[in-house]
């Protein structure tokens, strides 16, 4: 069985120990590597190249926010989760435009945590409904030249109609985004390959304007609720 490769972010020792605990006793996971800052995950993530990065936000030195970045920028296809106690807007917007896969407080229940993290593995966005709302009621403030292109070109897109340029396998598609489900998950619900799906959803991402698939959910999510024509 191929295990999960972790790496674990936090400048606190009890905090790192505590979550190596939790995966080490899972068959699935093999913790790689740690780090108490995000100039320290950096390079250690370039040399480990995990699955996996569980990585806090406020450290010293270089914040999570920042280290994601510059991780994604080297290892894009590496899974960054931020795990904090801050639920702050703008960390959440910032780091999940930066590529984070998603933004768990840290006072879930370990279960759930692991859970989260094995669906994270497994291609899905980790968005509680707190976490949800404040990027729908924040984007806008945010200051990245991609994300104001992004904004703006949701502004415009309401005085279009969607749905002239999705396909009807693509409005599927996006429904199917929406709930979180993976391209495998996708694949399986509408009885297609998963290169398939992938081909789709890259369509998706041109027509809408999306760099990524948590601004793709963000932007039909806002588009589908306001027009009332998706549920």
């Amino acid at each position: 069985m191929k295990k999960i490769r972790l790496m674990l972010v936090d400048d606190h020792t009890l905090m790192r120990d505590g979550l190596k605990t939790i995966f080490e006793i899972e068959d699935d996971f093999e913790i790689v590597g740690f780090a108490s800052n995000g100039k320290e995950a950096y390079e250690e993530a370039l040399k480990l190249k995990p699955d996996i990065i569980l990585m806090d936000i406020r450290m010293e030195e270089m914040n999570g926010v920042a280290s994601t970045k510059i991780i994604k920028e080297k290892l894009p296809k590496t899974i960054i989760i931020i795990l904090t106690t801050f639920d702050d807007d703008e960390y959440i917007i910032d780091a999940l435009s930066y590529g984070a896969s998603g933004y768990l407080l840290k006072d879930l229940p370990a279960d759930q945590l692991i859970k989260y993290v094995r669906d994270s593995y497994n291609g899905r966005i980790l968005m509680p409904d707190i976490v949800a709302k404040k990027i729908a009621n924040n984007l806008k403030r945010h200051k990245e030249d991609r994300d104001e292109a992004y904004v703006s070109y949701l502004s415009n897109q309401e005085t279009t109609t969607l749905f002239e340029e999705l396909s009807k396998r693509e409005v599927e598609i996006a429904k199917l985004l929406i709930k979180g489900l993976s391209n495998k998950q996708i694949a399986d619900n509408l009885y297609l390959s998963e290169g398939t799906v992938k081909n789709y959803i890259s369509n998706i991402y041109g027509k809408i304007g999306s760099s990524s698939r948590v601004e793709a959910v963000i932007f039909l999510s806002n588009y589908f609720n306001k027009t009332g024509k998706f549920f």
